[in-house]
């Protein structure tokens, strides 16, 4: 069993529901990257996603698309990523995945890019733009390193796609709760929560987690109703660099905000002013 389903059979058992958190690597500055990992870990990410910035991000709204370009702009790399996750897998077994998009992992080589992924404590990979039915030479890779592979369903995902992305992912299968960007209003509430249990039928052979437009603890609750976890994204990404950009915080007021946000989202405790 890998590291990440361990983890959601562990959850599972305890009727809890799994929160993850994405984080673009080198963002808002490559040095601060590891601080801010270490930081959210330790307030209760089950598993993280660290994303490696590209130029044309196309699944991204504008807070993550802004994360991307920072972190270009400080010259990161494909390989930055992995000495982040090295670095991080220092001290840390939380689960940690690659989110990115295919076109920079087939210029770094399919094969190479799985082995350094693996051999850097990467669990598994997300590639929002790689479609099932082209998929296989990743496959085939990822599998060979024991790396898990999350496919993505949306609103608008047919059934038999669906059972088909089911079959074909591992780790669990990201449900898109909107058809649109990252960062956007989740929209009409009861037509997602009708998607994401219909969603809930169909996936059996992974757990289900739900990503895209959630804010809050509120948020969370209300779209687990129907899936196993929830994950967070261009919120945490706004809040970081809200934090990053105010001169008049200290390090510790800045990572002591984080840790409150990330707390709440889990919890649903208020989230208190940096002093």
């Amino acid at each position: 069993m890998s590291r990440l389903r361990s983890t959601f059979h562990t959850l599972r058992q305890n009727s809890e529901k799994a929160m993850g958190l994405f984080l673009t690597n080198g963002f808002p500055h490559p040095d601060a990257t590891g601080r801010i990992l270490k930081a959210i870990d330790e307030a209760g990410a089950d598993f993280i996603e660290l994303g490696m910035p590209f130029s044309d991000p196309l699944a991204e709204g504008l807070p993550i698309q802004r994360s991307s370009e920072r972190a270009l702009r400080h010259g990161v790399t494909m390989d930055d990523a992995f000495r982040t996750v090295e670095s991080f897998r220092a001290h840390s077994d939380t689960p940690l995945l690659l989110m990115g998009y295919i076109n920079p992992v087939h210029r770094y080589g399919v094969s190479n890019f799985c082995k350094a992924a693996r051999s850097s404590g990467v669990d598994g990979l997300i590639l929002p733009d790689l479609p099932p039915e082209e998929s296989h030479l990743l496959v085939e890779a990822a599998d060979a390193e024991g790396l898990d592979l999350v496919f993505l369903i949306a609103p608008n995902t047919s059934d038999e796609r669906v059972r088909t992305i089911d079959a074909t992912s591992s780790g669990f299968v990201y449900a898109v709760s909107i058809t649109g960007l990252t960062g956007t209003g989740l929209g009409q509430v009861d037509a997602v929560a009708a998607y994401l249990k219909r969603a809930q039928q169909l996936v059996t052979q992974n757990p289900l987690l739900v990503g895209f437009g959630i804010k809050n603890h509120v948020d969370a609750q209300r779209l687990t109703a129907h899936t196993d976890g929830f994950i967070v994204g261009s919120a945490l990404i706004q809040h970081v660099e809200t934090l990053w950009d105010d001169p008049t915080l200290s390090e510790d007021q800045r990572l002591a905000s984080l840790r409150a946000f990330v707390h709440a989202l889990k919890d649903g405790t208020p989230v208190p002013s940096p002093s």
